[in-house]
């Protein structure tokens, strides 16, 4: 009987070891995904390297190899995240019910902030950088809903990324691209209507059915 028992618990605590493993696998995936994705973004803030890279690979090659290590990053870091979720959090605190339902009220305006970013009217020229500031929105209302170690680690990085990039933004001194049109307040109607209609798609549709977390009366 002790030699049993002894074999069981060798057994549980080799599979632990397994568990953890797996654990650390998605993590570190994940990890180097986030690496890849913001290392390709931040050539974009490094203007002079920027410009090298265009004088020498002409802006379409640029933009390609941009366009393929980004996609290669957003892929590495959907699969390591969904791996680390599939095989058990990391838990580091657990945040009160209250920070979930602040998150969702959060994420509608985070959502309009991203659709004001392409219907550009007044609040674009408020806020200069929707995205950016719906980027932020976004990550801080999930680093509130969430405490495992993963998505601290997620969505603390987009939330450094995008203040980091305003503050990029703030000091570069080039034009950019060239500028696009900005509308009247029917572009900021528009903005919000689509807005909502993308939150209430997100919340009812995408993030249950493929984050498989339910939003709406959980």
């Amino acid at each position: 009987m002790p030699a049993i028992a002894g074999d069981h618990n060798e057994i549980f605590a080799a599979g632990n070891r397994l568990r953890r493993q797996e654990d650390a696998v998605g993590l570190s995936v994940m990890i180097l995904g986030l690496v890849v994705f913001f290392g390709i973004h931040l050539v974009s803030t490094r203007r002079a390297l920027r410009t090298q890279l265009i004088a020498r690979f002409g802006a379409s090659a640029y933009k390609l190899g941009y366009a393929v290590v980004a996609a290669i990053g957003l892929a590495l870091i959907i699969w390591g995240f969904a791996s680390y979720r599939a095989t058990g959090w990391i838990d580091v605190w657990t945040p009160p019910k209250a920070m979930r339902h602040i998150a969702v009220g959060l994420m509608l305006p985070a959502v309009i902030m991203v659709v004001a970013a392409y219907l550009r009217g007044r609040i674009y020229t408020t806020l200069k950088h929707p995205m950016l500031a719906g980027v932020k929105l976004w990550a801080l209302a999930h680093l509130l809903a969430n405490g495992d170690l993963g998505s601290i680690i997620l969505f603390g990085s987009f939330l450094a990324w995008a203040v980091f990039d305003r503050i990029s933004l703030k000091r570069r001194t080039d034009g950019g691209g060239p500028p696009i049109p900005v509308g009247g307040p029917l572009n900021d109607v528009l903005a919000v209507v689509v807005g909502i209609v993308a939150y209430l798609a997100l919340g009812f549709a995408f993030h249950p059915v493929v984050i498989g977390v339910p939003v709406f009366g959980a």
